[in-house]
């Protein structure tokens, strides 16, 4: 974490550079996972979770920098039919969707991160991402390691995805095609002010996260 924040004092806009990626599942009823939240209380406050017994969701796929966000990528079989992610899928994605929309940017200037999902980490995925992105790949395996159990970190987690579900079940979507044309106008109508914001905010954070964690949290090195 040190070493990124010395690079970003020699490269002012470096974080602008950095193409942040994952995936989110959306429930088609709403749902969303509670395992992250926390209940202060002198008493069990015997919580009930709820979970949906056969859930209907999407799963979906984004990268998102300082120029822009490309997709959403809703990840579906041969048929149609909405599923999850794997490396295969994974790797179909990049090569079919991923890199050709690269054609619309200067590659040579920018890095890929994802986080640690096996899915992510497969030799072939690596290699693949090696191929275009050469030693600018941001991963666990890859050139540059990304510390794990930081999702805080990324545009993703602290805005993007609770920033679309806070606006996609407005109308409470009643079938999966909706869901999926909801999460597509809300990424869509963010506008470059907003993401302009969300990218200049992740220095301080790295700041925030590095003093609150300790210096002992794995560090990011990165080679400009």
């Amino acid at each position: 974490m040190k070493e990124a924040q010395n690079e970003i004092a020699v490269v002012p806009d470096f974080h602008k550079r950095i193409l942040f990626t994952d995936e989110a599942h959306f429930w088609l009823n709403g749902y969303v996972k509670k395992q992250n939240c926390r209940i202060w209380s002198e008493a069990n406050p015997q919580v009930y979770v709820e979970t949906p017994l056969h859930p209907e969701k999407l799963t979906v796929w984004c990268a998102l920098w300082a120029g822009g966000i490309i997709g959403p990528y809703f990840f579906k079989n041969d048929e149609g039919h909405n599923v999850t992610v794997n490396g295969d899928r994974y790797r179909a994605m990049i090569t079919n969707v991923f890199i050709p929309e690269l054609n619309n940017h200067d590659v040579q200037e920018l890095w890929f991160q994802q986080d640690g999902a096996t899915c992510h980490t497969a030799r072939a995925t690596i290699d693949l991402l090696k191929d275009t992105f050469c030693d600018r790949l941001i991963s666990r395996f890859g050139p540059v390691n990304w510390p794990p159990r930081t999702g805080d970190l990324t545009p993703l987690d602290y805005f993007l995805w609770g920033y679309v579900k806070s606006l996609v079940y407005a109308d409470k979507p009643q079938t999966l095609d909706h869901l999926e044309d909801n999460i597509g106008r809300v990424i869509a109508d963010i506008w470059p002010q907003m993401l302009e914001k969300v990218i200049e905010n992740w220095t301080p954070r790295l700041d925030y996260i590095r003093a609150s964690r300790g210096s002992p949290m794995p560090e990011i090195i990165f080679k400009i």
